[in-house]
């Protein structure tokens, strides 16, 4: 299993905690969830989080 999808896992579990029912649970669980999956993909290779962490134009 990869990180990201251990990422995933794991935003989805923090988000059922949190979950008080609704449309805005679930709107809280999709973004924890993607929050997770970042984090995921960024210690796979996948995505470079530190890109968007740079400043532009400097130098």
């Amino acid at each position: 299993m990869t990180s990201t999808t251990m990422g995933l896992i794991a935003g989805l579990l923090l988000a059922l905690a949190g979950i008080l029912g609704g449309f805005s649970g679930f709107v809280f669980a999709v973004l924890l969830g993607a929050v997770g999956m970042a984090i995921g993909a960024h210690r796979d290779g996948h995505l470079d989080l530190g890109a968007l962490l740079r400043s532009r134009g400097r130098g």
